[in-house]
């Protein structure tokens, strides 16, 4: 494993108003492009526009300063990192692991790797030594972009350990301070000025893990990331310049989906808040532009009984199947129903599904599918004679990742998904493992 340091047009989906309620949704064809491209693309129109936003804590649990960047500035930083990464004697579309938190590194790493012509590989960064080796071998990872501080624990020596057991890992890089001996700073790659522009139109797509198992990996290919984006964007209608605030953690497809992927694709900025902290939530949300929060669903009670501000659009509670939906407070108690209220279920790495609370409630669209009323070419879904939520569409392409395999279907035949509704009343009160 090397230890030196390497040297250093319109939107696809574009930023349409907001389809009249009830109204059916617009077919959007989707080309083959990645998170990448869109970034560039805004980069170009609007370079001063905020893009990514660190947490103020930051410094205290990674050792790095909070940093702001704008659409200009990201793209300037993604385009250093991917001349450095096409350096590497990789092969196109190699894998490339993320172990990251939902820092601004993180996510320009993400962008990166993609501009590089290579396939993000989320790997929780909260994995240990075992989990590593596991997730790097499974999944054919060829390298992997880490950090070397990460609370009280160092991913990047971690790291060093796993890749021993692992020769296919060749390698391995992180950002400061302290980077490990042996280990790639991504910090000089950074600064390295000497590269040229890097096309940003690669569309690798992402693999992830299903519930963070290390010997589950499962690839979906760029066009159906996209797509499972522009189903989410259905509900949550984030507009360009707006913010979104995420509490939910960048390492799954939940979390890029909610995230990084609807912050691209709407042409907003994205905030983090990695390690959550109620003061850091409470300042952040005070900030005088208008904002749609992501937060996991157990902190649906305390965020129903505060003061939300003025500049608070919508709210988006993110579930994991299996899940209970009978916990969930009526919309009007959101700030008296001026907030609107998303629930976003993920049911595995298969598909995330997105939903209004009272205009396309999840609760009704799990029982009676059809009601969601979504593009048929990006997600349909139905209810199987066995109860198991069945999914087809742009969005629903995916398949466990099998070094040798060919990539997963167009999407045109119905995949069933592990879960089925528990329903009650005509209402799915929640999604139970079949």
């Amino acid at each position: 494993m090397p230890g030196r340091t390497a040297r250093s047009d319109p939107s696809p989906l574009p930023h349409a108003p907001p389809e009249a309620p009830g109204a059916a949704p617009a077919e959007v064809p989707l080309r083959r492009t990645g998170l990448c491209a869109l970034m560039a693309a805004t980069a170009r129109r609007h370079p001063a526009r905020v893009a990514l936003v660190d947490a103020a804590d930051k410094a205290a649990w990674s050792g790095r300063p909070a940093m702001t960047w704008t659409y200009g500035a990201a793209a300037e930083i993604v385009a250093r990192l991917a001349g450095g990464l096409r350096a590497w004697r990789l092969a196109p579309g190699s894998r490339i692991g993320l172990a990251l938190p939902g820092s601004t590194e993180g996510l320009v790493a993400h962008l990166a790797v993609e501009a590089a012509g290579h396939v993000p590989c989320l790997l929780p960064a909260t994995w240990d030594e075992d989990q590593f080796a596991a997730g790097i071998e499974a999944a054919g990872v060829s390298a992997v972009l880490t950090q070397a501080r990460l609370g009280t624990e160092s991913p990047a020596e971690r790291l060093c350990r796993a890749a021993v057991r692992y020769f296919g890992l060749r390698y391995l890089a992180a950002f400061g301070p302290d980077v490990p001996d042996g280990v790639i700073n991504l910090d000089e790659m950074v600064l390295d000025r000497r590269g040229g522009p890097v096309a940003a139109e690669t569309g690798g797509g992402l693999i992830s893990f299903v519930g963070g198992d290390p010997h589950r990996p499962v690839h979906r290919p760029g066009d159906a990331l996209l797509a499972a984006v522009a189903v989410h964007l259905i509900a949550a209608r984030v507009g360009p310049g707006e913010r979104i605030l995420s509490l939910v953690a960048p390492g799954d497809l939940r979390g890029v989906v909610t995230g990084l992927g609807a912050a691209l694709v709407a042409g907003a900025s994205l905030e983090t808040l990695p390690v959550f902290d109620g003061a850091a939530l409470g300042a952040a949300l005070l900030r005088p532009v208008p904002t749609h929060l992501v937060a996991p669903a157990f902190l649906e009670p305390a965020l129903a009984r505060a003061a939300l501000p003025d500049t608070l659009r919508t709210i988006g509670f993110a579930h994991r199947a299996p899940a209970r939906f009978t916990g969930r407070s009526l919309r009007t108690a959101f700030a008296r129903g001026r907030v609107a209220v998303v629930d976003v279920v993920a049911l595995d790495e298969d598909v995330v599904l997105s939903g209004t609370r009272g205009r396309d409630d999840l609760a009704f669209g799990l029982a009676e599918p059809e009601r969601l009323g979504l593009p048929g070419s990006l997600l349909s879904l139905r209810r199987d004679e066995d109860g198991r939520i069945a999914c087809r569409g742009q969005a629903a392409k995916a398949a466990p990742y099998r070094r040798g395999e060919a990539e997963p279907d167009d999407g045109s035949a119905w995949r069933p998904t592990r879960y089925r509704p528990t329903l009650f009343a005509g209402t799915a009160t929640g999604l139970t493992e079949a």
